[in-house]
């Protein structure tokens, strides 16, 4: 049975059995500060489980695209692990519990092929229970299994917990017995290589409290309404019903690793077993491919971009693994292109959207496999350097420092690093590079998370919400609002006031104030409350249906529980509402001239101005932005109406709405439509006619990462200003150069280049000054015991292409029979540099140049034995090293 099959099967009999279809949540976890990726089916559900948010269903089903990354070098080193993975699970709110998740279980996959169901002997399926659940035990009793094949194991194995306070519950799981070939008899608790593991069923029935420990937090009692969350492996549920040995052989994965080996010409499969010997790393190798080059279709599919942080960093490392271990195999040539098609026609029958979508995913990948191996030529060469260094001080160990930079600013692994330098007979500081990467991800992930949280404990805010439910936000209907104050927050915590000079933050129960997201910026404004003033200067949600208002105290004092009257700044949300449309209509035309891959990767929605981010592996021409331009001014005048409205997603689909990737929607969203020209999926605020914008003027447009594009653009009055400075400028240019204003450009071209030739013209001058005086200095030439010695300084401001010339021309004419050394500082921008060079008999005494620019610069400088140089010394040290070589000279 094909894995795209098994999914249309266990969603099919949970629909028919009450159950809601949700879509897969996108695999970038958007509302979950502590996710890069969805890793659970029940990620996109929390809020339901943790009472958050209320759910509109009782019964749900999804099959969740999933991504773990923590043991990602582990990949391939077993045959049941990958980076990428899909979990089929039911869920039920408060709905059914046991009595209802086991026999729903059980009935599909026992039930037969021919009635929709998986057609799994019941003889061979082993469920497990926590230890003192009687009730789990007896259902599965109940539905036929026998009890020697009910196995009861400890809290380890059965029990499930967040790890926080919150809901937990016993578990069971069933097991599948692959058969003796596999291993011994006596079920999951005697050999889970033999019985594999593929559902898993959660009762949430409990609740624990606080504690000083994941282990210690105790069970205050049981919850009144019971949830259930069952996760079956899609995967795993593939290579049971495909009669596989492993993950690697099932379908969606196979025809990858097959390509791999084809290419590489190597044998996959040369043993057999659950663990990968080392003696055959060329299947673990060739597992990684497959895994990885899956995993990267569906990141990019979900509109992940490589980049060098976040979500695009582990994209970045997991397609430059899957890369380097096709190198390694032996196939030099971009194998991308070979294996990505695989890979989609793989996924395709489950995720249509990739084939459809697949010229905008291939783009992003070959362009990135063209980057590393750009990559891998210039960090193999600073790492040469790096181990000639370390091996000519003496030292065993690259330092983590180096390691480190060859990771963040050239994108050299460092698995590759560790490799090259223990073929070189050295180690490297792997401890100090993984504190140095640790430090570089607390500092961003602090950053981002301040501006969200303001360092406020996130708890003090759960503990607001649970209060009081989810912020009413009216700011789409009006502008003022009388409203309750909820709490107020100081220091991480509620407090009950707050006096002229406070800084803090103002929960209202509902409000006008825009919170920032989705690229718009916040409203500001003013709350009164009482006799008391604020002024609000940021408006964020921490957590989601939680709206903050950071304020300082104006005046008088503010009370929680009184009641206030919230006004924003009216014209400056105008200014950011127009912005807002603006981007829009540019992201549509964008897409108009560029096509559908050009999707927005990013936006600020500013007062008057704009900034949009776009994929898109090219730079736009000059001609495509007038266009652009153009096109997005007549979509103004031809005053649009600007229509929002909620529907479901479904039928956003269907009328096209644009959905941004790695969004994450509900089942109803709000769609924003400019006439029939731009339809998106927005939460945004907007004009109310297109012509309200007034203009449009594209500033810019440059790259800001690997396929990312930037835009910024003005709006409005200050689109206005910048037209009007630009026309003062050009007025004053065509008064300067005397022409009319449409030929200012012409001739501030014909000038630009006659300055340009007179520099060329003063470089020749001064190279023909800097080289007059070879043959006389040449001449003048020093006895140094036995070696012909020049040390000279080069006239001040000399360019340092033409000192290296001047030492080489010095040393051209001295007889080359005669050991010669030269060597020629120069002063410029008040540092000090020192060029050397040495003829082969001087070598033939043992000099090198490399070695004597090291002596005058105490061991730094570099170059080769004929040629090197150094620098970096206060100008005043010109003569000093000058007198060292010299000096060096004499003791050698």
């Amino acid at each position: 049975m094909k894995t795209a099959e098994i999914k249309r099967r266990y969603l099919a009999h949970f629909e028919a059995n009450g159950h809601a279809v949700v879509p897969s949540a996108p695999l970038p976890a958007i509302s979950d500060p502590n996710l890069l990726f969805v890793n659970a089916g029940m990620v996109q559900f929390v809020p339901y489980f943790l009472g958050q948010q209320t759910p509109p269903y009782r019964r749900a089903v999804s099959v969740q695209k999933c991504i773990r990354t923590p043991d990602i070098d582990e990949v391939g080193k077993t045959s049941r692990h990958g980076t990428f993975f899909q979990m089929n699970g039911n869920f039920s709110f408060g709905d059914y519990f046991k009595d209802g998740a086991i026999p729903l279980a059980w009935d599909l996959v026992t039930k037969p092929v021919e009635a929709g169901g998986y057609g799994l002997d019941p003889e061979r399926i082993w469920p497990t229970v926590y230890l003192d659940d009687d009730e789990a035990f007896q259902i599965w009793r109940s539905v036929g299994v026998p009890a020697e094949r009910i196995v009861r194991r400890g809290k380890a194995d059965n029990f499930w917990s967040m790890g926080i306070p919150g809901p937990c519950g016993p578990c069971s799981e069933l097991f599948y017995d692959r058969g003796p070939e596999y291993g011994r008899e006596g079920g999951p608790a005697v050999d889970e290589d033999r019985y594999m593991e593929f559902w898993n069923l959660v009762f949430m029935q409990f609740e624990r409290g606080p504690g000083t420990g994941k282990e210690d937090y105790p069970i205050l009692g049981e919850l009144p309404a019971k949830n259930i969350d069952t996760g079956m492996g899609l995967e795993r549920m593939a290579s049971i019903l495909q009669g596989v040995d492993n993950l690697y052989e099932i379908d969606e994965v196979r025809p990858i690793l097959a390509r791999a080996a084809e290419l590489t010409g190597k044998r996959y499969g040369a043993h057999s077993g659950h663990v990968a010997s080392e003696s055959h790393p060329d299947d673990v190798r060739l597992r990684v491919i497959a895994d990885h080059v899956r995993t990267a279709l569906m990141l990019i599919g979900d509109g992940v971009t490589p980049s060098n942080e976040g979500r695009g960093y582990v994209l970045r490392r997991i397609m430059r693994r899957a890369i380097r271990a096709v190198r390694l195999l032996g196939y030099q040539d971009r194998a991308l292109p070979e294996l990505l098609p695989v890979a989609r026609d793989c996924m395709a029958p489950s995720y249509p959207e990739l084939a459809e979508d697949f010229g905008r995913i291939s783009q992003y990948a070959y362009a990135e496999e063209d980057a590393f191996l750009a990559t891998l030529r210039a960090g193999t060469t600073i790492l040469d350097t790096a181990i000639a260094e370390t091996k000519s001080a003496g030292q065993a160990s690259i330092s983590g420092d180096k390691a480190f930079q060859l990771h963040d600013t050239y994108g050299f692994p460092i698995d590759l690093t560790l490799e090259i330098a223990a073929e070189q007979g050295l180690q490297v500081d792997a401890e100090g590079f993984r504190r140095l990467m640790a430090d570089q991800r607390s500092r961003a992930k602090a950053d981002a998370q301040a501006r969200k949280t303001g360092h406020t404990d996130v708890s003090a805010y759960r503990s607001v919400l649970d209060g009081g439910g989810a912020v009413e936000f009216t700011g789409y209907t009006e502008l003022t609002r009388e409203s309750r104050v909820r709490a107020l927050l100081a220091g991480g915590a509620q407090v009950a006031a707050a006096v002229e000079g406070d800084t803090i933050e103002l929960v209202l129960d509902t409000t006008p104030f825009y919170a920032e997201g989705g690229g718009q910026q916040p409203d500001q404004g003013l709350i009164t409350v009482g006799g008391g003033q604020l002024e609000v200067f940021d408006v964020q949600q921490p957590v989601p249906g939680l709206i903050v208002h950071r304020a300082k105290v104006l005046r008088g004092e503010v009370r929680a529980g009184e009641t206030g009257y919230a006004e924003i700044d009216v014209s400056r949300r105008r200014a950011i509402s127009r912005s807002h449309t603006a981007t829009h209509l540019v992201h549509q035309t964008m897409r108009n001239f560029l096509g559908e891959s050009a999707t927005q990767a990013g936006s600020l929605n500013a007062p008057g101005r704009l900034r949009f981010d776009f994929n898109t592996p090219t730079g736009v021409a000059p001609s495509v932005l007038h266009d652009v331009e153009q096109q997005v001014n007549e979509v103004l005048l031809a005053d649009l109406e600007v229509h929002a409205f909620i529907t479901t997603q479904e039928e956003a689909r269907r009328i096209g709405a644009m959905a941004l990737f790695g969004e994450k929607y509900g089942e109803r969203v709000r769609v924003v439509e400019v006439g029939d020209y731009a339809r998106e999926l927005c939460g945004g605020t907007h004009v109310a006619r297109s012509a309200q914008l007034g203009l449009v003027k594209i500033l810019s447009e440059a790259s800001v990462g690997s396929g990312v594009r930037r835009i910024e653009a003005l709006v409005g009055m200050d689109a206005f200003g910048f037209l009007a400075r630009e026309h003062l400028l050009v007025s004053r240019l065509a008064e300067l150069f005397r022409v009319p204003g449409d030929q200012v450009a012409d001739r501030v071209e014909q000038t630009v280049t006659q300055l340009r030739d007179a520099e060329k013209e003063l470089e020749k001058l001064r190279a023909q000054l800097v080289l007059g005086g070879a043959a006389a200095l040449a001449a003048q030439a020093k006895d140094v015991r036995g070696v012909a010695y020049v040390g000279t300084e080069a006239p001040e401001g000399a360019a340092g292409n033409d000192v290296r010339t001047l030492a080489q021309e010095i040393r051209g004419r001295i007889d080359p029979a005669r050991p010669a050394v030269v060597a020629v500082a120069a002063r410029a921008n008040g540092k000090a540099s020192l060029v050397v060079a040495v003829n082969q008999a001087a070598r033939g005494r043992g000099l090198t140049a490399k070695d004597l620019v090291k002596a005058a610069f105490s061991g730094r400088g570099g170059g080769s034995d004929d040629l090197a140089q150094g620098g970096g010394l206060p100008a005043a040290e010109a003569p000093n090293l000058l007198a060292t070589v010299e000096k060096a000279i004499a003791d050698v």
